[in-house]
């Protein structure tokens, strides 16, 4: 978003350089209308509605015999004084959501495995499957039953890699755990590599109607923006033909 408002700027001042005054006039006005319907609220919620709707209700999850729950990484800190990696703040409600279904994955009396999916993306010197997997160890869950993919860089790279860790293990239920805003590209990835996976939301953003701007309604349309960019992308390289989806199947009827 800040970016999209950059370039209207510099439109604006490139057109007002070339006596284009009302060229220039234009792409200021859409600069100002821009950044007040995404800092006061009504262009990230009207973004946000398109993307989590379809999760807002959390599933009944029937358990089978084999279950995986699959958690995607958002990212690692580093506590300058200590140089200790740990899970971003963003990362809590991903962590208590994958081991609350844990347990009742457990209660239910089948095999249940947490995959934590993500790579070192911020270059903190660990992955975020690493740290995560820290605290969900630290939070009850058996070692035997924590696998981690270490490498992902990216959510295309999550589905990827996850893929086969699910295809040796064969499960017949699998639930994929991440944010309600990322959710719809997230899965769009996982069923295109094969895997057929339960929604389950760790967290529900929503923007705040304000009357001046604000930097946490400006930090959700960057947000969702990315989201749509990022399923446009797929779709594009799909029509394509660049991405040819594995045969094979794993998870949610």
């Amino acid at each position: 978003m800040l970016l999209l408002l950059f370039v209207l700027c510099l439109l604006g001042v490139s057109a007002n350089r070339l006596r284009r005054r009302g060229a220039a006039w234009m792409f200021y006005a859409l600069a100002v209308v821009l950044f007040v319907a995404s800092g006061c609220g009504p262009l990230p919620a009207w973004l946000l509605t398109h993307l989590q709707a379809s999760y807002a209700t959390r599933p009944t999850i029937t358990w089978a015999s084999r279950n995986a729950i699959v958690v995607l990484g958002v990212g690692t800190s580093r506590v300058a004084a200590t140089g200790e990696v740990v899970p971003t703040v963003f990362a809590g409600n991903r962590l208590v959501e994958s081991y609350t279904l844990y347990r009742q994955c457990k209660q239910s009396g089948g095999n249940c495995k947490v995959i934590v999916s993500g790579g070192d993306a911020f270059r903190n010197g660990r992955s975020e499957a690493a740290a995560y997997g820290d605290v969900l160890l630290g939070m009850g869950l058996d070692r035997a039953d924590l696998m981690l993919e270490t490498r992902s860089m990216n959510t295309w790279q999550n589905a990827q890699f996850v893929q086969p860790m699910l295809k040796a293990y064969a499960p017949q239920r699998v639930v994929l755990v991440t944010a309600a805003v990322h959710m719809r590209r997230a899965r769009m990835f996982f069923t295109h590599f094969g895997i057929d996976a339960v929604p389950v939301r760790a967290d529900y953003a929503d923007a705040r109607l304000t009357w001046f701007p604000n930097g946490w309604n400006v930090a959700l349309t960057e947000a969702a923006l990315h989201e749509y960019v990022g399923a446009l992308t797929f779709r594009v390289y799909n029509a394509l033909g660049w991405d040819a989806p594995p045969p094979s199947r794993y998870g949610a009827p």
